[in-house]
């Protein structure tokens, strides 16, 4: 798994698509618990190359319920971006994940698990890629006990989605708790 890791953190196949050049960031090792699969590393976390160190990361820490040790504990929590590099602004927000990294690597991440660790899907993205597009992401995350124990989606924690929070308040009242107590007493 370590040289896994290696091959992907010094991968450049798009480097020449990306803004601010390749800086793949993923983390993990065989005994991870939860594997976070969103779109892509925003600038903040390309700069500091640190996972979600940006406000959508302690949104999201803030709805699993778990603290920062926790949260960066690859025991418990590894990441698996949908793209593994900055792929650079749009008008809103960042530009898509680049589509490369998730045929490329995710496979191969996801065979060398001891055990298949929870996946969190989080975003569109990731929720098309993993459970198709039969349902739209609300959907999907509506009926987010359907995918447990394999998946779990959920929406982009990002301060841009904030309109989806606020038209659906029953994922912060209802589902947030449930999601809590989950990861608490059946992965921790």
């Amino acid at each position: 798994m370590k040289d896994l890791l290696k091959d992907i953190r010094s991968c450049t196949l798009c480097e020449k698509n990306l803004p601010l050049g390749a800086k793949p960031i993923v983390r993990f090792n065989q005994n991870t618990k939860i594997l976070l699969i969103s779109q892509a590393p925003g600038r903040a976390v390309h700069n500091t190359g640190i996972d979600w160190n940006d406000p959508s990361g302690r949104k999201l820490r803030e709805w699993l319920g778990v603290t920062d040790e926790q949260f960066y504990n690859t025991d418990y929590f590894g990441v698996m971006p949908m793209g593994f590099c900055y792929p650079g602004k749009a008008k809103t927000g960042d530009l898509p994940p680049r589509k490369e990294c998730a045929p490329l690597w995710h496979k191969s991440i996801l065979d060398a698990f001891k055990q298949q660790p929870l996946k969190i899907l989080i975003g569109a993205h990731a929720c098309k890629y993993y459970l198709g597009t039969k349902k739209k992401l609300t959907q999907q995350v509506e009926n987010y006990k359907d995918y447990l124990p394999q998946y779990l989606p959920l929406p982009h924690p990002s301060p841009v989605n904030r309109f989806w929070r606020s038209k659906n308040p029953w994922f912060e009242k209802d589902a947030i708790p449930y999601i809590r107590q989950y990861i608490q007493h059946k992965v921790l």
